[in-house]
């Protein structure tokens, strides 16, 4: 239950955002945005507030904004369309029924010969005493189909409609607000839990190392070695790396007492080959609670994630591509389990890691990704028009179906890591 609970919050926290990023841009721009979607596939959960319909969805795979005009949203009524007109008192059409069985009075029945519900915003056509007339469309019109309401959209309020400039701040906000997200936990990490101070105090002293064997003991500040004063552990641990075999001298605080403790470090081989010096001590950064540090701390994080990750992705890229380098929803699920096991901090971190993945990973120049979009909106500024809606949508497909195949891929390969090894 503790695993389901913390891939839910961690889940939720990241899609939620994702998407609010998407959702406040369009809003901005004044695109109509029909769903604001947590996860993929039946709906669990529906609320329509204003224009909007808010879902929870069942598959933990992703969400989405449904805005007008995109994807087959644009809805057509052919000629021979027998439908059913309500009109409001400036006789403009608000509502327009599909089906026939309409149980209203009010109801004006014509078969279609026209009609545009995007830019004129007209419907002309046949009534039951076979005269053509012709009626504006009110921009909040709705259209009723099995029982559905669907508003429709005014070609202004379309995503295609919009500069290129609000079409692409709207696609990149999703990817923005995983790294606002990342910030905002790591703040919240700095005031609640605090700022790593990267003092030089030893926190354990391994039995039998040059360390234990010299006095030393946890707690101790080191303030100098071989006469060189140090205020942060990273010089310490600097110092000793490069002085393998070597005697140095420590002056250390205890109890109010400055202490001199002699050792040799030992000379150890690193996996990568590299030889350094090590004394045999750990170290936990003491934690200092102060509102102005934790703001520079939840930048720094956010910046030290980003580059680690793409640092790792280049790597990745450069090398011998495994699935194992990959984890779909039950690898996340799993290790999200164990994370959850250390405490809420430690999955708040696990958290904007996460996020700061996401964003990254949704800014790649792919189709059907945030950032295969923003690759298309960079080759309509280059050429000063878009490109063909129907071909950037079939790279689109085409990236969502081998998407699709990538996930089934790394999902199947981790339930076989995860359960049957």
């Amino acid at each position: 239950m503790q695993t389901i609970l913390a891939f839910i919050l961690v889940f939720g926290l990241i899609v939620f955002f994702h998407e609010l990023g998407h959702f406040i841009f369009a809003k901005r721009a004044g695109i109509l945005v029909r769903e604001f979607a947590i996860g993929m596939g039946p709906k669990i959960f529906g609320m329509t507030k204003g224009e909007t319909l808010y879902t929870i969805r069942l598959l933990p795979l992703g969400g989405y904004v449904r805005m007008a005009g995109q994807d087959f949203d644009q809805i057509e009524l052919q000629p021979g369309y027998r439908v059913g007109l309500i009109l409001n008192q400036d006789q403009q059409v608000e509502k327009i029924y599909l089906n026939h069985n309409v149980q209203n009075p009010n109801v004006l029945f014509i078969e279609v010969e026209r009609a545009d519900l995007n830019k004129g915003l007209w419907i002309e056509g046949y009534d039951e005493e076979e005269r053509l007339v012709r009626f504006d469309i009110a921009r909040n019109c709705i259209i009723v189909e099995k029982g559905e309401e669907i508003l429709i959209a005014p070609y202004d309020r379309t995503f295609d409609a919009k500069s290129l400039g609000k079409r692409t701040m709207t696609i990149f906000a999703g990817p923005l607000f995983n790294f606002i997200l990342a910030f905002a936990i790591f703040l919240f990490l700095g005031i609640f839990q605090g700022v790593p101070t990267n003092e030089p105090i030893i926190t354990e002293v391994l039995d039998d190392s040059p360390a234990a064997e010299a006095g030393m003991k946890g707690g101790d500040y080191v303030k100098a070695i071989d006469g060189q004063s140090i205020k942060e552990w990273s010089e310490l641990s600097q110092y000793v790396q490069q002085n393998p075999g070597k005697e140095i001298s420590m002056i250390v605080e205890r109890g109010g007492q400055n202490i001199e403790l002699v050792m040799v470090p030992n000379l150890v081989e690193l996996k990568n080959g590299q030889k350094v010096g090590q004394i045999g001590v750990m170290y936990e950064p003491p934690l200092e609670k102060n509102p102005i540090k934790s703001v520079v701390y939840g930048f720094e994080q956010t910046w030290n994630y980003t580059v680690l990750i793409i640092t790792a992705l280049i790597q990745m890229i450069a090398g011998q591509f495994s699935l194992d380098d990959l984890a779909g929803p039950v690898g996340i699920y799993q290790v999200t389990g164990e994370v959850a096991k250390h405490g809420f901090f430690t999955l708040m971190y696990w958290t904007a890691a996460l996020s700061i993945n996401l964003g990254i990973m949704n800014l790649l120049p792919l189709p059907a990704l945030d950032g295969g979009r923003l690759m298309f909106f960079g080759i309509e500024a280059l050429r000063g028009k878009p490109v063909d809606r129907q071909k950037e949508g079939m790279v689109h497909l085409v990236g969502i179906v081998l998407l699709m195949i990538l996930m089934i891929a790394v999902t199947w390969n981790d339930i076989q890591r995860f359960f049957f090894q």
